[in-house]
């Protein structure tokens, strides 16, 4: 076993969450899903599919049908011209970060990431032999800011890569427009990679409804190095499907094809008819997705305010509410707490934040993608109960 895989640490929402999958009694909020089944027209297209008797290998960088179907997708939602040709099909979000990783990073390259973040972001580079610093949000009575001198002053000729997560898991921080333009500019200047998670930009609430996050599409040319990654997991209800999609330039494209060969070598027919469905019906999909969302946000949050030794504020995009409980120093031994004290499934703060367990003391993410509303009150009741009102 390689030292660097033999040293990866285990998902510590996993921790929490496998101690009691199968435990019916507890109100589980610990992953990053909704508990709302795919919508049906995407679900009747891989039947037939299915039936059709598409079962066999297809192109690498995924159909050509559904490549321009998400190149009209995305070029409509941001504003400009994006070809085919800078699309790429993948296993998944997680399967597009990897592939990423796996194109620009040598042994001992220099990637910086923006956290908190979901794990995989800093765990991937190292997979690597990247070298990872990180450079931690800021927060304020719940609400998350970046520091922007510190980013630039971290971003230098000496480093590949800026891997970065807006809207943010977990804190649901959003990235501004003039802040991505400073970021792009800067990179530019300094031959910088740029890899946005960008799964999240269509849950977003800051805006004028039907309007996605801000995104580094919006401001980059063809060429500029930037790879977005993107998902149906979260936009479409279609998180086991494990259909993604990469944003990149030109060139970079026959690598991925190769890349994705040697992993995955291609995605299922029936899985990417059903990300075709999807894209035909975006607009009567995502919209109601995100105004469900909302309506769940608004339900906690007010609720979770309320708690007295509760910090949290309203995310601007994601399906996460990111709570404090400053007054207990171990945010995984709280999470574990909760689960056995109080039939209630958060996850972790510190599994999304490479740094001492001291910086995350008290924080834990909440997944308030809930089909059932009642369930997220339900839910407050249990760690209002559980802190002794």
């Amino acid at each position: 076993m390689r030292a660097t895989v033999d040293q990866l640490g285990e998902s510590m929402i996993r921790v929490v969450a496998n101690a009691a999958l199968d435990q019916s009694d507890v109100l589980k909020f610990w992953f990053g899903e909704s508990d709302e089944t795919t919508p049906a027209v995407i679900r009747d297209a891989a039947s037939a599919s299915l039936a059709a008797g598409e079962t066999f290998y297809s192109h690498n960088l995924g159909l050509a049908s559904l490549r321009e179907a998400l190149a009209g997708y995305c070029s409509a939602l941001h504003g400009q011209t994006i070809g085919p040709e800078r699309m790429a099909l993948t296993a998944g979000g997680v399967n597009g970060l990897m592939l990423t990783a796996q194109a620009l990073l040598d042994p001992g390259d220099s990637v910086v990431v923006v956290t908190p973040v979901w794990p995989n972001l800093v765990a991937q580079p190292r997979v690597m032999g990247a070298q990872v610093r990180t450079l931690s949000l800021r927060p304020h009575q719940g609400r998350w800011s970046l520091d922007m001198d510190e980013l630039l002053a971290a971003l230098g000729p000496q480093t590949r890569a800026l891997i970065l997560n807006s809207p943010n898991n977990p804190t649901g921080w959003t990235l501004s427009r003039s802040e991505q333009a400073q970021i792009l500019a800067h990179c530019r200047r300094h031959g910088i990679w740029i890899v946005a998670d960008e799964v999240y930009e269509r849950l977003y609430f800051a805006g004028v409804p039907g309007e996605c996050a801000p995104s580094f599409l919006d401001l980059a040319a063809p060429d500029d190095r930037l790879v977005v990654v993107n998902s149906f997991s979260k936009s479409f209800l279609m998180t086991g499907w494990r259909l993604g999609w990469l944003t990149v330039p030109p060139a970079m494209t026959p690598a991925l094809a190769k890349l994705i060969e040697f992993n995955t070598s291609c995605l299922p027919v029936f899985v990417q008819r059903a990300g075709l469905a999807a894209l035909a019906h975006a607009e009567q999909i995502t919209p109601a997705v995100v105004d469900h969302l909302r309506q769940c946000r608004d339900t906690l949050l007010p609720l979770l305010q309320a708690l007295p030794g509760v910090q949290v504020a309203p995310a601007p995009g994601a399906m996460y509410a990111f709570l404090c409980m400053p007054q207990y120093p171990d945010s995984l031994g709280l999470a574990q707490r909760l689960v056995r004290e109080a039939g209630l499934g958060l996850a972790p703060g510190h599994a999304f934040h490479d740094s001492s367990q001291d910086e995350m003391q008290g924080w834990l993410r909440w997944c308030f993608a809930s089909a059932d509303l009642q369930r997220l009150r339900q839910g407050a009741d249990r760690l209002a109960g559980w802190i002794g009102l």
